[in-house]
């Protein structure tokens, strides 16, 4: 895919950034007709992770989500459901493993509707499959970079970014901030850099440096500076679990 075929939004958010956004491979060819690429990042270091099928039906557990995020995973959760009212038209940025689209699904409610975008077909058929029952919750697989245009009441991306490359960060805030309405709200919710003093600080770094590479880039740049501290909304953070992790949630003025 070439540069100029980009949304304007996201070609913005490169030209302000640090990154030469001409030279950023962002995809491979499709597989199949209609169907997004696999970015290049995705492929060579969560391939593991989110696209070999085996790995995936294991790490697609309440329990193995919650050993991850040190036992903060429900606690994160609520923080981020907090931001969305019953009744929304929500878009989640891409799939998640455990029961976090189903709880997105039940908080929304019947009055309300939920979206899921994600790049990598496993990811797309495990969700379908945890969201049959709900009529008013629709799986795409797509590439978040390249939404349609439609906006939504709020957007949830939830322990998304970290996994981005710097470039791919700055490119999916500008998307996602492009893809609520006046009024509504982005609750990004991810990792943050712990205090110094913090006892999982080097166990934390470790794994990123080892399974994690892009992570680092949340503990060197806030999440509103990726997108550019976009003047259209008003921004706040709020750090759990002694700065571990983070909410920060972007809300659109009317």
């Amino acid at each position: 895919m070439e540069y100029s075929e980009l949304p304007t939004a996201t070609r913005k958010s490169f030209e302000s950034s640090e990154i030469h956004p001409a030279s950023m491979q962002l995809a491979q060819a499709p597989a199949c007709a209609g169907a997004p690429g696999i970015p290049d990042y995705l492929q060579k270091t969560y391939r593991w992770a989110y696209l070999d099928p085996r790995n995936a039906a294991y790490l697609d557990h309440e329990l193995i989500v919650k050993t991850i995020l040190w036992r903060q995973h429900r606690r994160l959760e609520q923080a981020a459901f907090a931001e969305i009212e019953p009744g929304q038209h929500v878009l989640q940025s891409a799939c998640v493993y455990g029961n976090f689209s189903l709880a997105l699904a039940e908080h929304v409610g019947p009055e309300g509707s939920l979206e899921v975008v994600d790049v990598a077909e496993v990811q797309v058929r495990n969700c379908r499959r945890k969201l049959a029952g709900y009529k008013r919750a629709v799986v795409r697989h797509e590439n978040v970079l390249h939404l349609r245009d439609e906006t939504f009441d709020a957007v949830c991306c939830y322990f998304l970014m970290h996994e981005l490359p710097d470039d791919y960060k700055h490119g999916v805030a500008a998307v996602l901030l492009d893809s609520v309405r006046p009024g509504g709200k982005v609750v990004f919710v991810d990792y943050h850099k712990p205090h110094w003093a913090h006892p999982l600080k080097i166990v934390t770094s470790l794994i990123f440096d080892t399974l994690e590479p892009y992570a680092k880039g949340l503990w060197r740049k806030e999440i509103a500076a990726f997108a550019g501290n976009d003047t259209r909304f008003a921004w706040r953070k709020e750090t759990y679990f002694g700065g571990l992790y983070q909410k920060v949630v972007a809300t659109r003025e009317e």
